[in-house]
């Protein structure tokens, strides 16, 4: 998945996350982002959530807000994803399909925080902090 910015919104590389910050998740092979709308799941009754759009190309839907406990999402820290018009978590709780995926869990959106909705980076390019942002942290006044 690749981390963009919030539908309609400009996101420069190397510019950190914040906690509280809306996303768009950016399926690498397919160009379709993480969606949801308040459609109920097939398999365990929460809320759908699939791949919407084209080249990243979605709507208001598509947009998460990361939920972490700093100021900025960092790479080795849990994270939750809300949806930013539904509310829901995006969460997995080990229902798998049968066909034509077979063992491929559901990934849905539940209304309430637990342990199902806790998700962590495990691998991936991390980009270092542009210079801008690393200037912003040092710059004190006298």
């Amino acid at each position: 998945w690749r981390v963009r910015g919030r539908t309609a919104a400009v996101c420069q590389r190397g510019t950190p996350v914040r906690c509280g910050q809306a996303i768009r998740l950016t399926h690498l092979g397919t160009g379709r982002n993480l969606h949801s709308h308040r459609f109920t799941s097939p398999l365990s009754g929460n809320q759908e959530v699939s791949a919407f759009g084209e080249a990243g190309e979605g709507d208001y839907l598509d947009d998460w807000t990361v939920v972490c406990s700093g100021t900025y999402w960092v790479r080795d820290d849990e994270v939750r994803f809300q949806h930013t018009s539904t509310d829901v978590f995006l969460s997995v709780t080990g229902e798998q399909y049968g066909r034509p995926i077979n063992g491929q869990k559901e990934v849905h959106g539940m209304a309430a925080s637990s342990q199902n909705n806790y998700w962590k980076v495990m691998e991936g390019i991390f980009m270092q902090p542009s210079e801008a942002f690393q200037m912003e942290q040092y710059h004190a006044e006298l």
